[in-house]
């Protein structure tokens, strides 16, 4: 294993350090815990809080900032923060109007963040985001992951949260995002987590997994490697078939990668991608493409698909300004 470390114990927090001073007109490290706060917090407005296992960046702290998150609780690679953790980013951030959780649907992610929400006597509320269409269930989660859709909740959620809406409204806007969201993924390699040292799972020259989570569970099958129409294909019409009669009209497109793939490939599979919704009546309106929601160094992409209405589209339009995401401003 070849990494660009110091001690293995010693990654996120030294990781994060690193991230809020390169990024220090936009967040802060927690002063009293290892979380990401927004640098400039609003007064007034509901605080959105996520996180999850390390591992995934720039999601969740690439995102804090003006028009998303107000704070971000980074645990250990690939292993839910813990309680406390949460507890204390969620006090940090909020200033008066109450608290929104975005959690993934990961078994250890929900059950800390609720624990989190049961101590702490404030007004929260949490959004569940279960984009994945590749698997019921895996070894992280019961029911659907949650993966790279959890970036367009987030952004979503940020910009209606700057607009000042209240924590009933931004809760039902971020459950009408999600349930209009579904991904799916493909790795052409394994990641290799540092505490493990070695692979997370092998794969032949020929072979890639169908479905992977961002953690690197199996996915739907293995298969021989195809080319990549025949790869956007295959994921278009799967998203798609979940979506039913509702796949159709303007939906915005991510091609995230998952941190081992070069841009130009994530690019071409956009291609590919976009000209397959196109042929089964989905008009690609908004995009976006790049290493978003990683999973440290594994090769290969997922493609999220979201319905778009006026509010969404608007919504998705407004300023943000994130170490990762930044527009309008």
């Amino acid at each position: 294993m070849k990494k660009l470390i110091n001690a293995v114990e010693d990654v996120v927090n030294e990781s994060v350090a690193g991230f809020c001073a390169a990024h220090s007109d936009i967040v802060q490290f927690g002063k009293t815990a290892p979380f990401v706060l927004r640098r400039n917090l609003k007064p007034g407005k509901v605080a959105l809080l996520s996180g999850g296992g390390s591992g995934h960046e720039p999601l969740h702290a690439g995102f804090v900032g003006f028009g998303m998150l107000d704070a971000a609780c980074p645990g250990q690679v690939f292993t839910s923060p813990t309680p406390d953790l949460v507890l204390a980013a969620a006090e940090a951030a909020d200033t008066g109007s109450g608290v929104l959780f975005i959690v993934k649907n990961y078994e250890g992610d929900v059950m800390n963040f609720d624990m989190a929400r049961e101590m702490s006597g404030r007004t929260i509320a949490t959004v569940i985001t279960d984009d994945d269409v590749a698997v019921e269930t895996s070894t992280y989660s019961t029911g659907r992951r949650g993966v790279a859709g959890t970036l367009i909740v987030e952004k979503t959620l940020g910009a209606a949260a700057e607009e000042g809406r209240n924590l009933p409204d931004l809760k039902a806007l971020g459950d009408r995002v999600n349930a209009a969201t579904r991904s799916i993924g493909i790795a052409l390699t394994s990641c290799t987590v540092p505490a493990a040292g070695k692979p997370t799972f092998e794969l032949g020259d020929n072979e890639m997994e169908v479905g992977v989570g961002i953690h690197g569970e199996p996915g739907r099958r293995r298969v021989k490697l195809k080319s990549a129409n025949e790869i956007a294909a295959e994921m278009v019409d799967a998203i798609t078939a979940d979506f039913g009669d509702r796949a159709r009209g303007e939906v915005l497109l991510l091609i995230n990668g998952f941190g081992g793939s070069p841009l130009s490939e994530l690019y071409l599979m956009y291609d590919a991608v976009r000209k397959r919704l196109a042929a089964v009546g989905c008009t690609v309106a908004r995009s976006l493409v790049g290493n978003f929601v990683t999973s440290l160094d594994m090769a290969g992409c997922s493609v999220t698909v979201s319905l778009l209405d006026d509010e969404t589209k608007r919504l998705w339009d407004a300023p943000v300004h994130t170490a990762a995401l930044r527009w309008g401003v």
